[in-house]
């Protein structure tokens, strides 16, 4: 399995609207959790401006899906999102 990093810019005021889409995109990440693709998933913050979620899969595929359906790219609190390959190097054991 390889490593896939889903990289999300997001809006400037990405924490005052989230909250309407919040519990749709925990939904997704649980589920993806659950089929054992997600691997680590959050925001960073000071400054909010980027997400990044960790994906463990065969191909790219699977983190290009997760931001098709997730709530926060359909109704725009992504602005810019892209998949990049992560070499592991420590800790994945």
């Amino acid at each position: 399995m390889n490593y896939y990093a889903l990289i999300y810019d997001v809006v400037d005021d990405y924490i005052t609207r989230r909250g309407e889409f919040r519990a749709e995109h925990l939904r997704l990440a649980r589920e993806s959790r659950g089929r054992g693709e997600l691997f680590l998933a959050g925001a960073f913050s000071e400054p909010a401006d980027q997400a990044l979620l960790i994906f463990r899969s065969p191909d790219a595929s699977t983190a290009e899906n997760f931001a098709k359906n997730d709530p926060y790219v359909i109704h725009g609190l992504v602005k810019k999102w892209r998949v990049r390959p992560w070499m592991v190097v420590v800790g994945n054991e």
